[in-house]
């Protein structure tokens, strides 16, 4: 599709490489997408998705799926959701994981470009509920490198689970640094 290759041929033009890919055997997983800070993490993460071969669904606001970018969100993957109320969102996800045979679904857990006190947990109760790994996948704009990192079974130990991701994402550097706050990592609390 002529919009993947245009973001692909961005991404190497703006002088970023490609690092690790979801192996092409993961058929179910979800992807976290991090740090999201900036509207450019948008180009370069389906940049990099094109450049691996690593086909993604992706969720994304509702007002997203207006004209004018409407066409390109839903042409690229997207999956539009309702921000403002309860919609059981996870328990549907869940659901999407078990009736077909191939998802890898990438969700920006920090659910802004703002900075969050405490990340999304839904991508969290998703894997756990449909039994699927997780992928961390990153942008690190120091080092102009991204991927999809290595592959985390969630435990249900929500402090171990946490630290592994942390741990990760510590020297992964966002576009505005100030914005990405790595203590947000957390699942101390219950909630989607």
């Amino acid at each position: 599709m002529l919009l993947f290759r245009l973001f692909g041929w961005w991404f190497k033009l703006k002088g970023w490489r490609t690092a690790e890919s979801i192996p092409p055997s993961v058929k179910k997983c979800v992807v976290i997408a991090a740090p999201h800070t900036s509207n450019w993490d948008f180009v370069y993460s389906l940049g990099c998705a094109y450049l691996t071969g690593t086909r993604l669904r992706y969720l994304a606001k509702k007002e997203l799926f207006r004209f004018p970018l409407g066409a390109v969100m839903r042409a690229t993957g997207g999956m539009s959701v309702e921000r403002s109320r309860s919609t059981k969102l996870v328990d549907y996800i869940i659901q999407l994981f078990r009736n077909t045979d191939e998802l890898r679904l990438m969700i920006p857990a920090e659910g802004t470009r703002k900075r969050v006190e405490r990340w999304k947990t839904g991508f969290y109760h998703v894997a756990l509920g449909a039994g699927v790994p997780v992928y961390l996948g990153y942008l690190d704009y120091k080092n102009k490198v991204a991927g999809f990192g290595k592959e985390v079974i969630m435990t249900g130990d929500r402090e171990k689970d946490a630290a592994v991701i942390r741990d990760f994402y510590k020297d992964k550097h966002a576009k505005i640094p100030e914005l990405f706050n790595l203590d947000a990592i957390r699942f101390d609390e219950v909630g989607k």
